[in-house]
């Protein structure tokens, strides 16, 4: 009886690290994913597809359906615009969302208050603010030619979460094969999400530096992004069953 319980334990912790992308264009087929996966999954991403679909209403509904929310729309502007922006989100009730940290030091910082200031405001907890660092679909040779920068992929990605921490950032987003030296140099409580997890019997699509759902939580990552994999799949409920087996190993 106790090992079945300790399972079920370690099952329903490993299913609080997923993050489920709902990036589909319908609000009615959104929540339709939230009712087939919560539970066990509790975590939903809105990103710009559905966002700029549905509008603000999308994370009142989800809100109202009891699971957290990740708004990943990555601002990136001059700091009182981002600032404005984040009070506004945060009045939303969302419980994540993500900046670029390309954006600099002030527009980090006077993110971080707007989203403080309103959070107490309103008496809630501030979502917890992280910054993206270098996009999956990048790799070495788009880095150096197109973005024009002269660092291996690995440490510019860790030169941005380093930024990020000492501005006071929560965590960032980074690609899986990032994650590991991210947390060795920022430590345990820095949030790292994991955007281009692949499960093995998945497609890396245009994600260039992908790992599995087990390499992921081993390399140090406190969430897992997993979209495609999941909403795409036949039986959305089986694609995330099949992933939690595999992060159990």
């Amino acid at each position: 009886m106790f090992g079945k319980r300790k399972q079920a334990v370690d099952k329903e912790a490993l299913a609080e690290k997923i993050i489920v992308a709902l990036d589909v264009e319908k609000e009615e087929e959104a929540y339709d994913l939230v009712r087939h996966l919560s539970p066990p999954v509790s975590f939903f991403k809105v990103g710009m597809k559905l966002f700029v679909s549905c509008g603000p209403r999308i994370i009142t509904g989800l809100k109202n359906m009891g699971v957290k929310v990740f708004l990943d729309l990555k601002f990136h502007d001059i700091p009182n615009t981002v600032a404005s922006t984040a009070a506004v989100v945060t009045g939303y009730g969302v419980d994540m969302f993500n900046i670029h940290l390309s954006g600099g030091h002030d527009m980090i910082r006077a993110t971080l208050e707007a989203a403080a200031e309103k959070a107490e405001m309103l008496k809630k907890p501030r979502p917890t603010v992280i910054g993206v660092t270098v996009l999956s679909s990048f790799d070495e040779k788009m880095l150096r030619e197109e973005a024009g920068v002269d660092k291996t992929l690995e440490h510019y990605a860790l030169y941005l979460a380093q930024a990020g921490k000492e501005a006071g950032l929560d965590g960032v987003v980074s690609s899986p094969r990032e994650a590991s030296i991210i947390r060795r140099r920022c430590g345990e409580d820095f949030v790292i999400v994991a955007a281009g997890v692949r499960p093995l019997w998945a497609g890396l699509n245009d994600h260039l530096r992908a790992l599995t759902p087990r390499q992921t939580l081993e390399a140090g990552a406190s969430y897992l992004v997993l979209g495609r994999p999941i909403i795409e799949h036949s039986s959305p409920r089986e694609a995330a069953q099949k992933i939690l087996a595999e992060m159990s190993g």
